[in-house]
């Protein structure tokens, strides 16, 4: 097998387009009229830059200095990785980083690079200083994620081309680049493709008071009047969750535009909340359905399966979607025999410790 380098060649390969790459950020996409136009609002939301984005103080200062030392370098920053749960602004700080950077941003997920040719793809169109986002990155390939080692180190992936005895292996070299990967679910990454990133940012829930101020901002530029009470109601319901605020804030918009007021207060933000099922805990159907499951087993603990069957809902969603709210608001316990219900939890369904709901009209 001999061993060359050379200049990436597209007609090398079958078919080298890499799917699920977007390199046009304000674009509508591909769907319906409605849909397009939920897109480009939702994209209008993101902050542009580091002074429009609010929250996560310790995050933006750590992306600040990184940004201004590379720039004294003369080079790209390091390989950035932002885990947390959804819908914390992940995104948009690539966005940010890439903005501020001066660079293009070029971006992907994880379950979009189903073969080497789909990463090669990508990484041979990136200039100097790009920046490369890979949304759920911990979903990358194993066998995709090794080529991601050498372009990560020594900005270069081999390449084998052909089989048998015509079999040959060419090493293309890569402009330096910034790969910016995040993930929901860190603890999936193996150890040396999490070694290859310098910088390592967790973002966490908002509280209320960014969240109020996240909601005044896209309260502008969708251009409807919110009072102090309507934000402070909206945003103690949204689970600490900058995208869940500006989902109920639209939906506030819409129920402001038939009524005719055109401005959001209190009361109009709990009519929208109790139209989304949301109640005063900021608990959805679902929520309640696994307090009240749990409550049924009169304080004894619950394993995940038989939680799950019971309130006709996936394992993984159950733990990756509902539970880490219910625990933040200390409304439910996960121990080694499986999850029970605290006196918090009791009381969000107007119950006292130990008491089961009623079956009938539980969850009308």
């Amino acid at each position: 097998m001999s061993r060359s380098e050379s200049v990436f060649d597209p007609d090398a390969l079958d078919d080298p387009g890499p799917p699920g790459v977007d390199d046009d950020l304000d674009g509508p996409g591909s769907g319906g009229a409605a849909f397009a136009a939920e897109e480009d609002l939702e994209n209008e939301l993101r902050p542009r830059r580091f002074d429009e984005f609010v929250g996560q103080r310790r995050v933006l200062e750590n992306l600040r200095v990184a940004i201004k030392a590379a720039r004294a370098r003369g080079e790209p920053p390091d390989h950035v990785l932002l885990s947390g749960p959804p819908g914390l602004g992940k995104t948009s700080l690539s966005r940010i980083l890439a903005h501020e950077l001066g660079t293009k941003l070029h971006t992907t997920t994880g379950p979009a690079l189903e073969r080497a040719r789909d990463l090669v793809g990508i990484l041979t169109q990136l200039a100097r200083g790009d920046v490369l986002f890979i949304d759920e990155i911990h979903r990358v390939p194993p066998t995709v994620e090794e080529y991601l080692y050498s372009a990560m180190e020594d900005f270069r992936v081999d390449l084998t081309l052909d089989q048998g005895a015509h079999a040959r292996v060419v090493a293309l070299k890569l402009q330096r680049f910034t790969l910016v990967g995040a993930t929901t679910r860190e603890g999936l990454l193996s150890a040396p493709f999490r070694g290859r990133f310098g910088h390592f940012e967790r973002l966490t829930p908002y509280p209320t008071e960014d969240l109020v101020d996240v909601l005044a901002r896209s309260a502008r530029i969708v251009g409807v009047e919110l009072d102090p009470g309507g934000a402070r109601w909206l945003a103690a319901r949204s689970r600490g969750t900058p995208r869940i605020a500006n989902r109920f804030l639209r939906r506030a918009r819409d129920l402001a535009v038939v009524r005719g007021t055109g401005r959001i207060d209190e009361d109009l933000a709990v009519a929208t909340l109790e139209r989304l099922g949301v109640d005063e805990h900021g608990l959805e159907e679902m929520d309640r359905r696994i307090l009240a499951f749990l409550a049924r087993g009169g304080g004894d603990p619950v394993g995940l399966k038989t939680l799950a069957a019971g309130v006709g809902e996936a394992e993984d969603t159950i733990e990756e979607v509902f539970e880490p709210h219910l625990l933040r608001e200390g409304l439910l316990l996960r121990t080694a025999r499986g999850r029970v219900l605290t006196p918090e939890g009791y009381a969000a369904l107007d119950l006292e410790p130990g008491q089961a709901p009623d079956a009938p009209g539980l969850f009308d």
